[in-house]
């Protein structure tokens, strides 16, 4: 009954916030799909990796178009580990329009079934195309593209490991871009001979939706100095509260739910011993909860799925 009465009182918008998240596009991005669109020629087929937590928003829809065209297309959904996994068919349900060929894959996991189909499933796509000005090529090319941070690094070198058994090949980081450009060929196969082309993150250009920005920022698509930790942790309370996920009071021992940040980090930031000692104008030292490293420790209890296996657009399904 706590949990009602406290919901009656919850936000039902989430307010705009000031931070201009709907343009942010690096220049580097515009640069590296310039080089994905010349690379395109030398290209069998492109693997488009998301995060399976917002499997419909914050794709980059332009990617069809622009990159894609008449090329074997395969959606991969990586992350697949962070989400329930009864919402996999409704998932594929609802792209099945756009996207005729979806997997699931959980890249930190040497056993995914995902990436064991993914290999097959490319040669099958390959072999029923045309390949239009590579048919006379011995050797055969993926492109592995998607917004940043969603683990087509993971993916390529996954897929190494699985078909060549040798070393990375490619950088992993937790900080979204840190592929900067279209690399040389990474083989993934000697027999037969399959090359990658690892990719920049590219975002779509102009984010139409601000609550699109949000769930990109909340899963670290963009770098969370961009919008700022507090405001991404504000709206990870708002979607929590929305959709009755109140997993959080137990996992930061509250007594109940909330709709205030500011309260929720204090409290985060006592648990914790989070704390900023700060001198006043007369030498004098206030102590105050150091509500940005609450911040942190929320969004990292979220991405890591501490607080419980969550996808975004459940609403859009």
């Amino acid at each position: 009954m706590a949990q009602k009465i406290a919901k009656d009182n919850f936000r039902s918008v989430f307010k705009t916030i000031d931070k201009d998240v709907v343009r942010w596009f690096p220049g580097h991005m515009g640069k590296g799909l310039k080089q994905m669109q010349l690379k395109l020629r030398s290209v069998d087929c492109i693997i488009e990796v998301h995060d399976a937590r917002i499997p419909i928003s914050g794709r980059n829809t332009d990617f069809k178009y622009t990159v894609s065209g008449v090329k074997p297309h395969i959606l991969v959904l990586n992350k697949a580990d962070l989400i329930p996994k009864k919402l996999q068919t409704p998932i594929m349900d609802k792209l099945k329009s756009d996207y005729k060929h979806v997997i699931f894959t959980n890249c930190k996991d040497h056993q995914c079934g995902g990436v064991k189909k993914l290999f097959p499933l490319t040669q099958d796509l390959i072999n029923d195309s045309n390949r239009y000005n590579r048919q006379d090529e011995e050797d055969f090319n993926l492109m592995i593209i998607g917004v940043p941070n969603v683990g087509k690094s993971s993916l390529i070198n996954a897929l190494r490991a699985r078909h060549l058994r040798k070393g990375k090949a490619s950088s992993v980081g937790a900080k979204p871009g840190m592929t900067r450009s279209v690399l040389h060929k990474i083989k993934m196969c000697d027999n037969p001979l399959f090359y990658m082309l690892d990719t920049p993150g590219i975002l779509t250009p102009n984010i139409t939706d601000v609550e699109v920005g949000l769930k990109l920022a909340l899963c670290a698509t963009i770098q969370d100095h961009f919008v700022g930790e507090t405001i991404i942790a504000d709206y990870l309370l708002f979607w929590l509260n929305t959709h009755n996920h109140f997993e959080y009071v137990k996992y930061f021992q509250m007594d109940k739910p909330c709709d205030d940040i500011l309260q929720l980090l204090a409290h985060i930031c006592k648990i914790h011993k989070k704390i900023l000692r700060i001198r006043t104008p007369l030498n004098e030292y206030v102590v105050k909860p150091h509500l940005d490293a609450g911040a942190q420790i929320l969004l990292k209890a979220f991405r890591d799925a501490s607080l419980g296996k969550y996808m975004l657009d459940e609403s859009l399904l």
